[in-house]
């Protein structure tokens, strides 16, 4: 992993100052915002990226660098041992908006998304973990990259039925298919042939991320302009993914090695069904978790921070 970076996007959305900011833009749009993109849930900190953090020390620590890519704010770390703590950079909006200053604050995840392999000093091959992903198993280079692209992890679908459905496009739940589907078709996809990428690490190559930029120059710079998350906008890593596809680049990963446990999933997840999802957890072919929303999870399963501390420690 000494070849590779981390990026983790943070921002603490609790602070007066952020609150005040977001405030003022949602009191500005000029029109109706996605429910998705302005679910208070998105801006919620609790202690997600200590465990991030923690896990990165514990199953990867030869990783080159870790950016932690945030809006002028500065975390407080974990314990983490001196050797992981002299790899952390702070990276800031700023620097990676640089030209496109006019578009920030942003509280945009895919807007952030956009731009995030502009940081600098960035290496080639990076890992792109939001701040609810944790590793639960060591893990090396080969887990993510092969010699010529990525490891890719998910599977195919098929969204033509969301295409003209107008009440689906408001659905919360939905934005991200909506997404997909605009990021399959900048890479020549149809709706009902895609790549769903698991909502885990995702593999990425800055070199790929600067062509991308430098052919869909327009669709770039729509998509970072969007202060709030959108179904007109398209998910980056899914075009790289859909990009490294096309090009024969990489490889589809046959292991089932990650868990997922999403948001929004409106009771559907029992304490018990979350404990026989965590408890999988257990084995060494589990490398990648993510849990989305952890307060919410938390309320149904008190002691799911246990569960995560045994995993991201074990």
């Amino acid at each position: 992993m000494e070849n590779a970076d981390i990026v983790i996007t943070w921002v603490d959305g609790s602070t007066p100052e952020m609150m005040e900011k977001r405030a003022h833009f949602l009191g500005a749009a000029e029109q109706p915002l996605h429910g998705n993109g302005i679910n208070p849930h998105r801006w919620l900190c609790s202690d997600e990226l200590g465990y991030c953090l923690r896990s990165i020390a514990n199953h990867a620590p030869d990783i080159r660098r870790i950016w932690i890519l945030t809006d002028g704010q500065t975390p407080e770390l974990p314990d983490l041992p001196a050797s992981l703590k002299a790899k952390i950079s702070i990276a800031d909006h700023r620097q990676i908006f640089a030209g496109y200053e006019e578009f920030l604050p942003t509280f945009n995840s895919l807007s952030i998304e956009t731009f995030l392999w502009r940081i600098p000093g960035l290496a080639e091959h990076f890992l792109y973990f939001n701040d609810d992903v944790f590793l639960t198993a060591p893990v090396k280079f080969s887990d993510f990259f092969t010699q010529d692209g990525p490891v890719l992890r998910g599977k195919w679908a098929d969204l033509s039925h969301l295409l003209g459905c107008e009440e689906s496009r408001n659905d919360a739940a939905l934005l991200n298919q909506y997404n997909q589907i605009a990021s399959g078709r900048l890479a020549g996809f149809t709706a009902d042939h895609l790549f769903e990428s698991a909502h885990v690490v995702y593999p990425m190559q800055r070199s790929i991320m600067e062509t991308l930029f430098a052919e869909h120059l327009e669709a770039f710079t729509a998509n970072c302009a969007f202060r709030f998350r959108s179904t007109s906008q398209f998910l980056p890593q899914s075009l790289y993914t859909h990009h490294c596809l096309n090009h024969g680049l990489g490889r589809i990963s046959e292991l089932s090695d990650h868990l997922h446990i999403p948001a929004n999933n409106d009771g559907d997840w029992s304490a018990e069904a979350i404990k026989q999802v965590l408890s999988n957890l257990a084995g060494p072919e589990i490398k990648l978790l993510c849990i989305n929303d952890l307060p919410e999870i938390e309320g149904r399963l008190p002691n799911v921070r246990q569960w995560i501390e045994r995993a991201i420690t074990q």
